[in-house]
């Protein structure tokens, strides 16, 4: 057994007895008590990090279906949850806020990027439906930051307010920072009044260019990882040395086709939570990722390398296929779609391309599946008219560069 070996199967015993507790107090779920019986396995049958592997790894349509079937939280809520708050995430899939300080655990990324209590920080993550808002105002308010609830858009008011507070931390889209520098010189303030020290990003790529473009302005800009479902999973103390994973969840790589752990190579970030009411066990993220060595010797992450499946992130939120398809495909008028996911200067944009079937006035069908895009998928959108669309084009074609 290699050294590295050695430390992935020490990390994996170290949740042993987290993991048989979970799986015990899961057993009175409806939803969890269903999976096991069809997987054929006990509660008892699963006692160890090990035992988990026979137990195949549920994906976010498993946790749509069972909400389907056994609305609204599909048998994985126990009975004694306080939940203080409810979010709906695309698909629809909703997500229950348990009650505690920073429930969804972002604090340690915000503190390894040194954000305290003497912080006023710009939260331009989304506070409607979507859980990303309350997730990071949260993580401020346990380290005792102030929180200016910025949410997405109105870029100019939201750099207006970095000049009069000040405010000295950021936390949402490293586009949208980049976006909010723009506004504050589009706006002619004052440079000397521009106070953000640091910066956790998170749920799109940072590259090299965009942090060093960032970092002109903002000294420390640090990426951080997670999902809507299982916040915080990996977060950066410095550049270019990995995402340190946290100790209160179980993270596995799993080979994409077997569904095993593996220690080499690339797999599907695979998650573990042991918070029993509402437990997430074996869940898989969707997102690619591999396991490296940190400066410290212990195992990190390597970032998001890709996604399996169809589903994209799109300024952060994910699109998916099917739902598009139910949004769009069935709009009166439309023959054929698809949406183009492009990329210029670190921002994304999308774009549908629309055959407006005869008979059919073309401004009007433009019109309503733009309105459908808004409302059933969450995004603005530019909507133009083609004449034919390519018969083997998928639903999303992604166009981006991450250089």
């Amino acid at each position: 057994m290699t050294i590295s070996e050695a430390r992935h199967l020490a990390y994996a015993e170290s949740f042993d007895d987290r993991v048989a507790a979970v799986v015990d107090r899961s057993a009175a779920l409806a939803g969890f008590s269903r999976r096991l019986e069809q997987a054929g396995l006990s509660a008892a049958a699963i006692r160890t990090t090990a035992d988990l592997s026979a137990l195949p790894i549920q994906t976010k349509d498993d946790v749509l279906d069972l909400q389907r079937d056994d609305p609204p939280f599909g048998g994985m809520l126990a009975a004694d949850a306080e939940v203080v708050r409810v979010f709906q995430s695309p698909g629809p899939l909703y997500e229950p806020q348990l009650s505690g300080s920073d429930p969804w655990r972002w604090a340690p990324s915000l503190k390894a990027a040194g954000f305290g209590p003497a912080d006023t920080v710009l939260n331009c993550f989304g506070y409607h439906l979507s859980p990303a808002g309350i997730m990071f105002d949260e993580a401020c308010r346990a380290l005792g930051a102030r929180v200016v609830p910025a949410g997405i858009g109105s870029g100019e008011l939201q750099a207006q307010a970095i000049s009069d507070l000040p405010v000295t931390g950021y936390t949402g889209l490293p586009s949208y920072l980049k976006s909010l520098i723009g506004h504050f010189d589009s706006l002619g303030l004052d440079r000397s009044r521009w106070t953000i020290e640091r910066a956790i990003v998170t749920a799109e790529p940072l590259p090299d260019t965009l942090r060093r473009e960032l970092n002109e302005l903002v000294p420390v800009v640090l990426m951080a990882y997670g999902t809507a479902e299982t916040g915080l999973l990996g977060y950066e103390e410095s550049a270019g040395t990995g995402l340190i994973v946290p100790d209160d969840v179980l993270i596995e790589i799993c080979d994409l086709t077997t569904g095993e752990p593996i220690t080499d190579g690339e797999g599907q970030i695979v998650i573990t939570l042991f918070r029993p009411e509402y437990p997430l066990i074996r869940f898989g993220t969707g997102d690619v990722s591999a396991w490296i060595e940190g400066p410290d010797g212990r195992p990190r992450l390597a970032g998001v390398l890709g996604r399996i499946g169809q589903a994209v992130k799109v300024r952060g939120m994910f699109l998916h296929p099917t739902q598009a398809t139910r949004s769009v495909g069935t709009a009166p008028g439309v023959a054929q779609f698809r949406l183009l996911v492009e990329r210029a200067d670190h921002r994304d944009s999308l774009v549908c391309e629309v055959v407006v079937a005869s008979g059919h006035a073309a401004d009007v069908v433009l019109d309503d599946v733009r309105q459908r895009i808004k409302q059933g998928l969450r995004f603005t959108c530019t909507v133009t008219e083609v004449s034919a669309l390519p018969d083997t084009s998928e639903v999303i074609v992604d166009n981006r560069d991450w250089a």
